[in-house]
């Protein structure tokens, strides 16, 4: 009995001890996460960064001197620029080391290593989409360049030596809850950072829904619903711009897909979005008489930030403005001389092209009437706790092949079974070169200059100087498509529909100084239908560009705060155009005494989406039910994924075709108007409030039922922000969903000084645990901008400095 007690009493410590020092499916192993010598508590506010201090890096060429503001905004002095990007890496991973790993691992689709089996689709689909193929190329292009090749290799050791100053007691928080370990950064995770923004901009693809349509209904009524250009549309590059260029010949359209749109023949069986703005005011419209320049990027609202905001000052550059974590170099940004922004322009740059296969080895395809030989490309997903995958992924000379099965996975719905990507993002390229030079810019030749070497994701960039020149340009590399070439699933047997070349950089659209003194984009149409090349068939809705245009007419001696507000504006010109048409549909002897009240709202709205509007919140469910209503039955089939046409197309058919036939629900035996949609999708917004809600109340109010919030990177309960009480809606200016919106809005007016002001909702640090992890949230959510502190010199006095670190070789 004694050794039985004997044995229980060291079984069960070591028992538990492995228990508590191991990781047991969402849970951190937790003596190792509550020792308080190891564990969270070291990840409380860390003084560390509250004076001065020194750290030496192996490496450096000079001494680097960097100044910590009282936001823990980094402004590097650096006498190279070797030490310049060395020391932007160091720094960039003291704050958000965490956030560059797991963005880097999931691009490369890594997750599996860290979380177990039940991140394996999300690895495969990254692997098979070709996110490491298209990182290697694009690191060729960078080292290819003596310029980029330093950037990228000096940013890399200075996250490395970070890293190496690290014990698991000061491993940034995920680290411990997520039980791993951080890994030496490499070059090509900088280029898979690159990737990831590509994927998030440029990865979209409606092909396979536009084929099913096709297939469904016909050429006749896809072009109809489907058209190449909007009804209403305000450009980026103002109509009637005069093309001062001798355009390339575009390739000939296959005589085959001309058949296939027309109707002659069937095509074959087959088994909104991201928003920004930018703008730019000549002098001529400013009370300085010098430019200003306004951009906020639209993209998922994350802790930490998507943007980081640092200093950069070497000879030849003084930058100011936000990188992303884990690439060299400012994004967006100013100098003493120039600044300039960027917004999406949606290009068609990612297409499928239908394989024919010699069998089911798929080891060869039939192209250029022969068969010709796949590669494979062996993908190895790590998994915790279980054994590796070994994914084979088979490339065509267009790309890989994504699927041969679909997976149960979301993002994988617009992907074809069996077709290859063609994809921008798989190709060779050197970004950072474009940054390069931006960061160093002095004139509106150095901004051309720059956009030569600017690959993916295409971006509008807005630009202005204080020469007092303006312009914009949607800019990237542009594949020379006949028209359409990419709207449906492109045959891969034949290389009439292969792309044919490029559009020449100088060539793709530009405007500078045009006679109406401003520049604007918010990712609707690059140009009219006079421009000679295809770049996409659709491009966002035109509402934001339209009301940015309109203001910006307006204006006259514009000053920083007249940009600020205009960020933040909240009307909708999509209510403007739709509430005239759609009340009078309404009848009101059937309405019940909430409904009525809602209508009431609704005949009172200025139209705006303000955090405090209970008809910003009816209108908006009204008018998602109504388009429900009027395509859902067509458009929703099972086996047959499709998407339903464009707002715009609603939108002319709801106030210029009161009797389509799309009006009827085919599913039903009575035949239904516009009249009786329109009327039950009100009745529906009203029930759906006051079922969730209650009685017409303040709960009501656009800002509670929208819900904006800030969530954590990987959705860690706890570490996201509460819910912020703000207006805003995607079809306005300030285009705010539940999680998406401006991350970063800056306003740059130009001089013989230059002032920046900006913000984003987060904060500097990556730590959770650091006052600085969200501390700039309440200002952004108020819309509200900081004066950013633009330093000459390392001690420069204008600004309030709260801790030095000086680096040496």
């Amino acid at each position: 009995m004694n050794k039985i007690k004997a044995l229980f009493c060291l079984v069960i410590p070591i028992a538990l001890a492995f228990l508590f020092n191991t990781k047991l499916g969402s849970t951190p192993p937790l003596l190792k996460f509550l020792n308080p010598f190891m564990g969270f508590w070291q990840n409380a506010e860390n003084n560390h960064f509250m004076f001065n201090h020194k750290a030496k890096i192996k490496g450096a060429i000079d001494e680097i001197e960097i100044v910590f503001d009282d936001r823990m905004i980094p402004h590097i002095f650096a006498r190279n620029d070797h030490d310049l990007y060395l020391a932007q890496g160091y720094v960039t991973a003291m704050h958000r080391l965490w956030q560059m790993d797991f963005q880097t691992r999931f691009a490369a689709g890594r997750i599996s290593e860290v979380v177990g089996d039940k991140a394996i689709e999300v690895d495969r689909y990254q692997r098979r989409m070709g996110m490491v193929y298209g990182a290697e190329n694009s690191l060729k292009g960078m080292m290819a360049n003596p310029k980029s090749k330093e950037m990228i290799l000096a940013y890399t050791d200075g996250i490395n030596a970070y890293i190496k100053t690290l014990s698991h007691a000061n491993y940034p928080l995920e680290y411990k809850i997520l039980d791993f370990r951080p890994e030496n950064w490499t070059p090509v995770k900088c280029a898979l950072l690159l990737k990831q923004m590509s994927a998030v901009l440029a990865m979209g693809s409606d092909e396979f829904y536009m084929t099913n349509i096709l297939r469904k209904f016909g050429p006749d009524i896809t072009k109809d619903l489907f058209p190449d250009y909007p009804f209403r549309e305000d450009p980026i590059i103002p109509v009637g711009t005069k093309w001062d260029f001798s355009p390339l010949p575009t390739p000939k359209t296959p005589e085959s897909f001309t058949k296939a749109i027309t109707g002659e023949v069937r095509t074959r069986e087959k088994i909104e979005g991201i928003g920004s703005n930018n703008w730019a005011l000549s002098g001529s419209k400013t009370a300085s008489g010098f430019p200003i320049l306004a951009n906020d990027p639209h993209l998922d609202l994350t802790l930490p930030s998507i943007w980081y905001q640092i200093q950069l000052h070497a000879p030849g550059v003084n930058s100011y403005g936000v990188s992303l974590p884990g690439a060299p170099g400012i994004i967006i940004g100013f100098n003493q001389k120039i600044a300039w922004g960027v917004t999406n322009v949606a290009a068609d740059v990612l297409d499928f092209y239908q394989i024919k296969f010699k069998d089911t080895t798929h080891n060869e395809y039939w192209y250029n009437n022969k068969w010709n030989a796949t590669t494979k490309r062996l993908e190895t997903i790590k998994v915790r706790g279980g054994k590796d995958e070994i994914d084979t992924v088979f490339y065509t000379h267009h790309g890989p092949v994504v699927y041969f099965q679909k997976p149960k996975y979301g993002r994988a719905n617009n992907v074809p079974v069996g077709d290859a990507l063609r994809w921008i993002a798989h190709d060779s390229s050197n970004e950072l070169m474009t940054f390069y030079y931006l960061n160093r810019g002095k004139d509106y030749t150095d901004y051309r200059k720059a956009l030569t070497y600017y690959t993916a994701p295409a971006q509008n960039f807005v630009f202005a100087s204080v020469d007092n020149d303006i312009a914009i340009t949607p800019n990237g590399k542009f594949p020379l498509k006949w028209k359409d070439q990419g709207k449906f699933i492109l045959d891969g047997t034949d290389p009439a529909y292969d792309w044919q070349g490029w559009i020449p950089a100088a060539q793709n659209p530009t405007v500078k100084n045009p006679p109406r003194g401003f520049v604007s984009s918010a990712n609707q149409s690059s140009t009219d239908t006079t421009y000679p090349y295809y770049i996409n068939w659709e491009f966002a809705p035109y509402e934001r560009g339209k009301r940015i245009n309109e203001r910006l007419g307006a204006m006259s001696k514009a000053t920083m705060d007249s940009i600020r507000l205009m960020q933040t504006d909240n009307y909708s010109i999509m209510a403007q155009n739709l509430v005239p048409a759609l009340v009078p549909l309404l009848d009101n002897e059937k309405l019940n005494a909430t409904q009525k009240e809602s209508l009431n709202y609704i005949n009172k709205w200025n139209k705006r989406y303000d955090a405090d509007q209970i008809a910003a919140s009816v209108f908006e469910i009204w008018t998602k039910r109504l388009s429900f209503n009027i395509w859902n039955d067509e458009f929703e089939v099972e086996g047959i994924p499709m998407r339903y046409p464009s707002r715009d197309r609603t939108v002319e058919m709801i106030l210029k075709e009161p009797n389509a036939s799309w009006y009827d629900n085919i599913k039903t035996t009575q035949k239904e108007t516009l009249s009786d949609l329109v009327n039950e999708a009100f009745k529906y917004s009203c029930d759906s409030l006051e079922l969730r809600f209650g009685p017409i109340n303040k709960d009501w109010n656009w800002s509670n039922v929208k819900q904006t919030n800030v969530p954590h990177l990987a959705k860690i309960p706890g570490f996201g922000s509460q819910v912020l009480q703000i207006g805003g809606g995607k079809s306005t200016i300030n285009a705010l969903s539940e999680t998406n919106g401006p991350s970063w809005r800056m306003v740059i007016e130009l001089g013989k000084t230059p002032k920046g002001h900006g913000v984003y909702p987060g904060g500097q640090s990556g730590n959770p645990g650091s006052k600085y992890y969200d501390n700039m949230i309440d200002t952004w959510a108020s819309g509200k901008l900081y004066d950013l502190f633009y330093m000459q010199t390392p001690d420069d006095r204008s600004g309030t400095i709260i801790s030095r670190l000086k680096i040496s070789k």
